[in-house]
């Protein structure tokens, strides 16, 4: 799809439906990001969904994919992997072989028939697998058929991976790269990136967080190497950079992005100094030019989410107050996105308060196909079944959460005071309308 170069413009129809009637301070208002024209700033986050079997994905990845695309929107595929040996999850996707470029280029095309921007999320797990997912090549090598990382810690024994048919067990022992190694891993995020864009992707997002392999260098309590890649925060965030570098120089920087998360400690990745950490990083990243940034709400602990505080004033102190979002929004030159936890209520107050440009949603998201159109109405939302969140299922929990009804829609409208503009998030014409509305009474797509 070609996406025009005239400014993202506003509507009627957000204007009178922001809280302070002020569109340029609502989840709902247009942004330029790099080359896209947003229409709003509600973001579909990277969720993990386990239906790629084989590591391909499959025709239900382009329904779910577009049942939640809309005009101007912006979607984040699930994680793909880099290799095989990036592989942490049963049947999570990848793009190292032609045939998964292919599946993926189905997906792309769907998202953009809707009107929508779609990029891919590329990872490599690191030490957070187990030797069920690394290839068997591996082991004629002289080397562990475990996995890689900066390390050779284990994982702590409080968290467990996720294996087929829903069995939990704990990390494999994993093995330190030779520093040697590092460049062919630098490679194939190079390669990987270069394989989206040629799916059709409208960019790349480079996981660097939630203690997955980059995330495995940065940290200073995963990081025990004693060669340049380990010990000082500069050497820390080399092989980051050398990644970010890579990508930047295969697509430009324009169709690049990457996921940060200095503060949070999921699966055991920590680091004594995270701020300083995360400056270091950023203070680079800003010489590439991204099209954004996307930062992980220091509120995610290995324990959940800390809870939210609403002061008097309305304003939410766990997100638009923390020291660290500020100090990191501030440092980065360009669109800054955040997730983790948000409510329409709170991605509102962390678009006011400039806290955010966008805000990324996970959970909220995949349990409502239509998220934009029913913060835009103020609708009630889909519970999330838990239950189906990694099945395998290619309809149950994955195709069949349901839309609003055009009736739902029209009562919506009513309740807000105006029924202008529907198309501005619901559709782009009658049939697309049609189209939504049978898929929210199929349950088997």
């Amino acid at each position: 799809m070609q996406h025009d170069a005239t400014p993202a413009t506003s509507s009627p129809l957000l204007h009178q439906l922001d809280v302070d009637n002020n569109i340029f301070n609502s989840l709902l208002a247009p942004v330029d990001v790099a080359e896209m024209n947003l229409s709003h700033r509600v973001v579909f986050a990277p969720v993990t969904r386990c239906r790629a079997l084989n590591y391909c994905p499959q025709e239900g990845h382009a329904i779910y994919y577009s049942q939640r695309a809309t005009e101007g929107g912006l979607l984040i595929t699930e994680a793909v992997a880099i290799s095989q040996e990036g592989i942490g999850f049963p049947h999570s996707p990848g793009i190292w072989t032609q045939e998964q470029v292919e599946q993926w280029r189905n997906v792309v095309r769907a998202v953009h028939d809707e009107g929508g921007y779609i990029f891919c999320q590329i990872w490599h797990v690191g030490r957070a697998s187990h030797t069920h997912y690394q290839p068997e090549s591996e082991c004629g090598k002289g080397l562990s058929c475990g996995p890689v990382s900066s390390t050779a810690q284990r994982i702590p024994k409080q968290w467990l991976i996720r294996l087929p048919e829903g069995v939990r067990a704990e990390y494999s022992q994993p093995r330190a790269l030779r520093t040697h190694e590092i460049p062919f891993v630098v490679d194939q995020f190079r390669h990987a990136a270069r394989n989206a864009i040629q799916a059709g992707f409208d960019g790349v997002e480079i996981h660097g967080a939630h203690g997955y392999l980059i995330d495995q260098f940065l940290k200073d309590t995963i990081n025990d190497r004693e060669d340049e890649y380990g010990g000082s925060i500069e050497n820390r965030c080399r092989f980051a950079l050398e990644v970010m570098s890579a990508v930047v120089s295969e697509i430009g920087g324009q169709k690049t992005a990457m996921r940060i998360s200095p503060v949070i400690d999921h699966l055991g990745a920590y680091d004594s100094d995270p701020i300083q950490l995360g400056l270091h990083l950023i203070s680079h990243l800003n010489d590439m030019k991204l099209a954004y940034l996307h930062i992980t709400e220091p509120r995610m602990t290995n324990k959940g989410l800390k809870s939210l505080t609403i002061t008097n004033g309305g304003r939410c102190k766990s997100h638009v107050e923390d020291e660290s979002l500020q100090l990191f929004k501030k440092a980065f030159k360009g669109r800054v996105m955040l997730s983790g936890g948000y409510t329409r209520e709170t991605g509102m107050h962390a678009i006011k308060s400039g806290a955010a440009d966008m805000i990324s949603f996970g959970r909220l998201f995949l349990a409502n196909p239509d998220l934009p159109l029913r913060f835009a109405i103020r609708a009630d939302l889909n519970e999330g079944d838990e239950s189906t969140y990694y099945t395998h299922d290619q309809v149950k929990g994955y195709l069949d959460y349901p839309l609003l009804t055009p009736l739902q829609v029209e009562q919506g409208y009513n309740r807000a005071g105006t029924i202008n503009n529907l198309d501005h998030i619901f559709a782009a014409d009658q049939e697309k309308k049609k189209k939504l509305h049978d898929l929210s009474r199929c349950t088997c797509v």
